[in-house]
């Protein structure tokens, strides 16, 4: 689970995108979050209970939120 303070959100929560990276790998096109999120530089992302989040571009879920 994460250690930084403030914690990063959870896999689950709207914005866990904002996690931070724990390790990249450019080269191949993808980065995994401290969340155990990994997400792909076409902004797709695969979740850690297996499910995926297709490509999506614009402004970000949380902003539209509320």
């Amino acid at each position: 689970m994460c250690q930084h303070q403030p914690p990063c959100p959870s896999a689950d929560a709207i914005d866990h995108d904002a996690a931070k990276v724990v390790a990249s790998f450019p080269e191949q096109g993808w980065s995994l979050l401290c969340n155990g999120v990994i997400v792909f530089e076409d902004t797709g992302e695969l979740l850690p209970d297996g499910s995926s989040v297709s490509p999506h571009r614009g402004p970000a879920l949380h902003a539209l939120a509320g």
